[in-house]
């Protein structure tokens, strides 16, 4: 489970690099899926996995209005992809701050914490997160609702906000 956690942190800490240094809003919103299936993934190492699954699904649901709106308002033809000379600069030099940063805090590091919520418990019967789910449909079901209304009312706004004047993307902006 130890290498599990360890590839999950480098694909959140890859992932947050390529969505700092990447400029074209298609690869950035590449990067955030990257890094929002990764920190899920951390969480339900943890032993949260109907959260994690809660927070995939609506950051997705987020994330698919931010990357319409992004992309019909920034219609480039030729797009900088993860290859190009400039992305792989600012990537470099976003990697060398995090190994400084990394040798800078080596000394105050505490590996202790990672072991899961599950491997404290021998003979537990339920999961660390079922009353958190209980209490999601019990008293929180209103405030779910409310914020799939919100998301869906988002998505159609974003959607008349790029239509413009019936010319989609290829208005001036």
């Amino acid at each position: 489970m130890l290498y599990v956690m360890c590839i999950f942190m480098l694909g959140l800490v890859l992932g947050l690099v390529v969505v700092a240094s990447n400029p074209s809003p298609y690869f950035g919103a590449l990067g955030l899926v990257v890094v929002s299936g990764m920190g899920c993934g951390i969480l339900m190492g943890h032993g949260a996995p109907f959260l994690s699954l809660v927070l995939f699904l609506i950051y997705l649901g987020g994330m698919l209005v931010v990357f319409a709106y992004s992309a019909a308002l920034a219609a480039e033809p030729y797009p900088e992809t993860l290859g190009s000379r400039g992305v792989l600069v600012n990537a470099g030099a976003y990697l060398g701050l995090l190994l400084l940063g990394g040798g800078l805090f080596w000394s105050d590091w505490f590996g202790g914490l990672w072991f899961t919520l599950d491997e404290g418990f021998e003979f537990s019967v339920t999961r660390g997160d079922m009353g958190g789910v209980a209490l999601m449909y019990s008293q929180g079901g209103g405030m779910l609702v409310l914020s799939g209304g919100v998301l869906l009312l988002t998505l159609f706004v974003v959607l008349e906000v790029c239509r413009g004047s019936s010319r989609g993307a290829l208005r001036v902006v």
